[in-house]
Parts: C-alpha cells; structure tokens; sequence
C-alpha cells in the first residue's frame, strides 16, 4: 500500500515562490530532489541553508559535535510565544542546565511506574470510541489528540483529561495548533526579535495554554511545599536539582518545559497514532494480525509489551512514514566544510526525518507501508544510521522510551476492541505544530 504523499515541487523555484508556497505548506515547497540528493544547499537574500541527507552528515550534526551546530532561532521563534526558553529550543550553557534536570525525570524505573496510567488512558480512549463504532465516519485525529492529551496528564500531573484545567489545555492546544505558529516569517528571515509578529491568534492561544499550565504548577507546587505531592513526573521533575549548580526549575521555567511536554509528548504521539490507525484501516491483513496479536497478548502489565512485536513495527513504520516533527534546523556556531562546500558561519542545517526517511537510495520501496522490513537487514542499517523519528544524539527526545511503549500499547487496546476501515478521502499531510492531514483523517470503525 502507498500511503499519501504531498506532491514535491519539481526543479528550482524564485525566493518569492518558495517563501509562498513554505507558508502554505512546508513540505510540497521542498524540492523533489532531496528524495535522492545527499545534501542540497539553497541560497537567498535572507538565508543560507544546506538540507542534510547524508546519515554522515546528520551523525556529524546531532551526534559527534551537537554543541557546534545549535538550535537555529528562526524556526524557534514560531514556537517561542508557546514554549519560552524551554529545553526545546534553548541552547547552551541553559540548555545544558535543563536537561541535567530533566532526563533522570525519565531513566531507571520511570516507564514501569508510568505505565498504569498509560494503561488507564488507553482503556478510557477505548471507552470513548464506543459511542460512534457503528460504521460512522469519524475524524480519528481529535480522538487520537484526546488519548494522547489523557496519557500526559495522568504521567505528569496525576489527573485525567476529565479534569477542568485539564481540558482546557486540551482544547486551547487545538486552537493553537490550528494558528499554525510554525510558519514565522519574520523569524524564517531572520529579523531581529522584536521585528517577528506573531498572529493573535497565535499569541491569545500560547498565552492561554501557559496561563492554565501555570495554575497546574503553582497547585503541584503547594503540593510539594505541603508534603502531599503524588510522585509523578511532574513531582519528579520539579524537586530534582542540577547536580552542578544545586538549582531547581522555577515556576516559570517550568511551566516552559510543561508546555513542551505537551507539544513533544502529546502532539506527536496523537499524530503518530492518527497516521498509524489510517494506515492499518488501508491494510486489512496488517489490522487483522495486529489485532490477534492483542487479543493474545496484551495485558494491564508492564511486561507484556515485550509481546506486542507487530504492533511496534506498525508503530515504527508511521513513525517512519509520518514523523511527527518532519523538520528540524540547526546552524553553524562557525564556518564548516560540508560534503566539500562551504557553510559560513550562521547557515542553516536542515535536518528533515521527512526526506531521510523516503530516501530513495537509503530505503527500499521507500514509499510502501510495510512494517515487515523492520525485520530486514537493510532496515535494521536504516533503524540505526536514517530512522530519526525522535531525533538524535545528545538533543534527541528524553521521551522517546516512553513514546515506543505508548504507541504500541494504544494501538493494540483500539485494535483489540475495533475493526477500522478508509472513510471519505485520503488524508493530506501537511506541517502545522507537527505532521497533520489537511481535512483531517476519517475512518469508520465497528466493534470485533
């Protein structure tokens, strides 16, 4: 099955064309080559930019000398009005504090304390989907955004998305989503800070979500302060002090990396699911096998999803075919010789897990949906040196374990419970704050 593809544009195009079109839409304003070239460089008035395809060059980037190729401040400035200075898109020495505080959040035993509440989110989504398995055409991505914005609450702050604040956020992230922020032009020329407008829509929603992240904080505060605190993450992450300097996250500061959770932890896994449940509703034998393999195996223990194989390919391969965070930008902190050309200090390096993972001389068939070739070897090389779904390196996302446990485990509980099938037209993908489909991605489902 070959799942939706935007079209590429062909050949070259003017700098007016190109700004044009990446505001209506990141990917088809890419060039079509960079499903083969190794690196492509662009050159116009306001940026300098290389797109990296080279699993060198992108191990090189993220892995070998992260801290000489930092975040690129012009694709952060469309998500600084939702996320500040977060570890999203900090740099440096800060960025160094944040993460000493953030990544033992999510080592040791984390995932196996976490997982009753995914389990728990799971069933209720489960639950939800009941109402309308009647063979209703329904949009999946809302259904998905709702799971996926229960599992991060009950993770981090112990509640579920029934609670008020809870669904609030919820609902003013869909707004915001809808604002696309992503597409910042003054931040894409790269003007001075104070010459980048955001829209009012854009600001009102970010302002609206951190306003309610904010009243979660400050309660989980008086928790702690009071003894009372449940040890979730966000108990976790709030009283953990950098091991260097002894400091922990202010109310502010935390509010920062709440609102990233919420974009990295809940906006990717509801597009992932969203993309993997369409994709399974196009492949009736991949649906039927995923779905035997829950009825026997998946099971409110932590230790069962070692059983769930086919629903981690299945996962896997959305993940591949549809990366939530299609692009990614770095720069160069000096100038650097790259593939025998020269990138002046300032240029842009974008890092696109789109492109590298359709790569047409790094994958085979690499358009086809078939999760099977995460037993080849050619897609155990790819896993390793072109599969980036989470990013890599030192910067990749600490989430990432908790990601390949939530897929699989939502996909097995809606699989097990419903049958899926195509509804309407193919869905359309498009960059808003991560990989969506334009109208949205209408299945119908009926109860096993």
């Amino acid at each position: 099955m070959i799942p939706p593809k935007p079209p590429a544009r062909p050949g070259k195009a003017s700098v007016c064309r190109f700004i044009r079109d990446f505001r209506r839409d990141i990917l088809s304003a890419q060039s079509d080559r960079l499903y083969r070239a190794w690196m492509a460089e662009f050159r116009g008035p306001f940026v300098h930019s290389f797109t990296c395809n080279d699993p060198a060059l992108v191990d090189l980037i993220l892995k070998r000398r992260p801290m000489d190729f930092p975040k690129s401040p012009r694709m952060a400035a469309g998500l600084q009005p939702l996320l500040g200075h977060s570890s999203f898109i900090s740099n440096g020495e800060t960025w160094l504090h944040q993460r000493r505080i953030i990544d033992p959040a999510f080592q040791g035993g984390r995932l196996r304390q976490a997982f009753p509440a995914m389990w728990d989110a799971a069933q209720a989504g489960v639950a939800r989907l009941e109402p309308v398995a009647d063979g209703t055409q329904i949009d999946i991505e809302p259904q998905t955004s709702h799971i996926a914005a229960d599992v991060i609450f009950r993770t981090l702050f112990s509640i579920p998305i029934q609670d008020g604040i809870a669904a609030q956020v919820f609902r003013a992230f869909q707004d915001h989503q809808d604002a696309q922020p992503m597409v910042n032009l003054g931040g894409l020329m790269g003007l001075p800070r104070w010459a980048r407008i955001h829209s009012r829509r854009v600001r009102r929603s970010a302002q609206r979500i951190r306003g309610l992240i904010g009243q979660l904080v400050a309660a989980r505060a008086r928790q702690i302060a009071a003894g009372t605190a449940p040890a979730d993450l966000a108990t976790k992450i709030m009283t953990t002090p950098d091991p260097q300097t002894g400091r922990i996250f202010t109310e502010a500061e935390m509010i920062d990396e709440v609102a990233t959770f919420f974009l990295a932890g809940h906006e990717t896994a509801a597009s992932a699911l969203a993309w993997a449940l369409y994709l399974l509703a196009e492949s009736p034998d991949w649906q039927d096998r995923l779905a035997q393999e829950a009825h026997q195996n998946l099971a409110p223990d932590f230790a069962a999803m070692r059983n769930l194989p086919l629903a981690r390919a299945v996962f896997r391969e959305a993940l591949r075919l549809y990366p939530p965070v299609a692009m990614t930008v770095r720069q160069c902190r000096r100038p650097e010789t790259l593939r025998g050309r020269k990138a002046p200090k300032g240029a842009q390096l974008v890092i696109s897990p789109w492109h590298l993972h359709r790569h047409q001389r790094l994958w085979d068939d690499p358009d086809r949906f078939d999760p099977a070739r995460w037993e080849t070897e050619n897609g155990k090389a790819c896993q390793r040196d072109a599969f980036i779904p989470f990013s890599a390196g030192p910067r990749a996302c600490p989430g990432a374990g908790f990601a390949m446990v939530e897929g699989p485990l939502i996909l097995s509980a809606l699989l097990r419970a419903y049958r899926l099938a195509p509804g309407g037209e193919r869905p359309q993908p498009i960059v808003r704050l991560t990989l969506r489909s334009r109208d949205g991605i209408r299945l119908r489902l009926w109860p096993r």
